[in-house]
């Protein structure tokens, strides 16, 4: 975790010298950044974790010996594992990458909002300095179709609603099928502004814009650009979801 005040701590493994002489060059003209350390093999990088005080870690997928996703196994299983983001020139790794929980996922050639947006993100998802970081955090998931991987942000997704193994996201554009259920989506994302309103239904807070009330029934009117769409509050969680949705509106700014 970072220690506010002294920087990030970034270890860059890539086994191509000037892929590694780019990103610390990029890296170094990042505020965020206090300490940048490279090395050319995933095994060198072990050995440099072990010191304990990296932040994130931006790692090539393809190396000589341990590659990307093997180091990010490896990774998880420290006692207080850094962030890892994967610098890479191929897009079939994604969601193998995302399914270890990678905090982000950026292609080669490098452009420095990138990876100034990747950083930051990483830093959110481990805790690190909150101050820059507030707001910036969102989560990228990977959702395939006909063969077709794209990746959609959690700050796009205006409801989720059960379907079997399968939860599908609602976009004010778009409708994607995701591998997970609905109550793990709802334990990772209530801290987002998601809140769940009937046993099939979790919606996005800040998506809301009426909460109705008729003879007992109650619903949520949610809107986003084209997209107007009426949902179903089940009476169990009536309270809560006024009671998110008050604080919300409580900590809005004033825009009168």
């Amino acid at each position: 975790m970072a220690v506010p005040g002294r920087g990030l701590t970034v270890l860059v493994v890539d086994d191509e010298a000037p892929a590694r002489e780019e990103l610390a060059f990029l890296l170094s003209r990042d505020d965020l950044v206090g300490e940048v350390v490279v090395v050319a093999r995933a095994e060198d990088a072990l050995r440099r974790l072990g010191g304990g005080d990296v932040d994130v870690v931006l790692s090539d997928v393809h190396m000589p010996g341990l590659d990307g996703l093997d180091l990010t196994r490896a990774v998880a299983r420290l006692a207080a594992p850094p962030a890892v983001v994967f610098v890479t020139a191929h897009d079939e790794h994604a969601v193998a990458a995302f399914d270890l929980q990678v905090a982000d996922y950026v292609l080669k050639p490098v452009r420095a909002a990138r990876l100034a947006a990747a950083l930051r993100r990483a830093t959110a998802t481990t805790g690190g300095d909150p101050g820059r970081a507030a707001g910036e955090a969102d989560e990228t998931l990977s959702v395939e179709l006909g063969g077709v991987t794209r990746f959609v942000q959690r700050s796009s997704v205006l409801w989720a609603e059960a379907q079997g193994d399968y939860v599908r996201l609602h976009t004010a554009t778009d409708s994607h099928l995701l591998r997970s259920t609905l109550q793990q989506l709802e334990e990772r994302w209530r801290p987002a502004g998601f809140v769940r309103i009937h046993r099939s239904l979790l919606v996005a807070v800040a998506a809301v814009r009426e909460l109705r009330s008729d003879d007992g029934r109650h619903s949520v009117v949610l809107e986003q650009g084209p997209t107007r769409r009426e949902l179903p509050v089940a009476r169990r969680h009536a309270r809560e979801v006024r009671e998110r949705l008050v604080d919300a509106a409580g900590a809005a700014p004033d825009r009168s």
